[in-house]
Parts: C-alpha cells; structure tokens; sequence
C-alpha cells in the first residue's frame, strides 16, 4: 500500500471534513458535518478532535495520534481514543495511513493496511468532482471496495459548536454500536 512519505505535521494541523468514508460501527449512521480537528502538542503528539451532528446534538470524542515508527518518513500513525465516551476507560488503538495528500495540503485521502477503514478529507466541506473522482480511483487501486463509499452531507455555513447541544452521556455512542 503507497503512504505519503514526508508529512509536515505542523501544516497538516487544523481542521479537515469528511467528504467521505466507509461505515464504521463507531460513527452514528445519520451523521452530518462530521469533520476531525488535529493540533500539535510540543512534546509531538497530536491532540484529535473527531466531531459529528446526529439526532440535532453534536457527537464528538477526542484522542491523540502519533507516529507509528518515530525513525519512519512515512505517514503512518496509530491514533488512540478511549471508550466509551461517557466513560473513557478502554483503549483502543487504530492505524491511520495517510495514503495520498495533495501538495498543498488541501485533501487527503486516510486508510489502513487491513481496508476496512477509509476516509476522503478535505480542508473546506465541499470538494470538486474531479478530485473527488480521482480520489476514488486511488482507493479502488489500493483494494479498498469503493462501492461502499459514502458521502457525508455538510450544511453550509458549517456548524459552529454553540449551534446544537453536546451529546455528552454517549448516546450517539451507544446508537451507532447498535448500526442506528
């Protein structure tokens, strides 16, 4: 599987949406303007902030991602959320791949070895079709079923965080394990 070698991390920082994204148990199904937020701590561990709207409340869980292998050039990360939201005691540990970014750091395309999990991000809520397209493509080259593929919708203007109520018991948690 291609990865990006040399990502500079402090310009891959900031806010990515999700353009799409293969059905995971862990994101409810009737999500909206789900989007991550990464930042950089000065020891190097990125801070992420996964957010998504359901059911008129915002969803979010927060982790932390690093390098895989410290010596590597390649963009492999492990990110680590704990679970559940309402009761963060469990760790679990997940791969992300960068495996296509743009020179310009405008999209991305995020994945792992196994290819149960992809996702096409883009710093702006919307992308061109052509790209988009493109995107796909590399992802049908990678072995991922792009068939599966789902576009996620995004309102316009985005949501900020005082537009809806915080989910903050974990329903949307418990919702999406149960596929609703």
């Amino acid at each position: 599987m291609q990865v990006v070698k040399g990502l500079d991390p402090i310009q891959y920082m900031g806010r990515w949406y999700e353009i799409a994204a293969l059905p995971s148990l862990f994101q409810p199904k009737n999500s909206i303007n789900t989007r991550a937020t990464y930042t950089l701590n000065p020891c190097g561990i990125v801070h992420v902030c996964n957010e998504t709207w359901s059911y008129g409340k915002r969803d979010c869980i927060q982790g932390v991602a690093y390098k895989a292998d410290p010596k590597s050039n390649e963009a492999k990360f492990k990110v680590k959320f704990y679970e559940p939201p309402f009761l963060p005691i469990i760790p679990v540990v997940g791969n992300y791949w960068v495996l296509y970014l743009d020179d310009d750091y405008q999209y991305v395309m995020i994945g792992e070895p196994d290819r149960r999990y992809l996702w096409i991000l883009s710093r702006h809520n919307r992308m061109d079709d052509e790209i988009y397209n493109m995107l796909v493509k590399k992802a049908k080259e990678e072995g991922y079923d792009v068939r599966r593929l789902k576009k996620t919708t995004h309102t316009d203007p985005p949501p900020g965080l005082g537009d809806a109520p915080t989910d903050t018991k974990g329903l949307w948690w418990i919702l999406a394990i149960f596929g609703k």
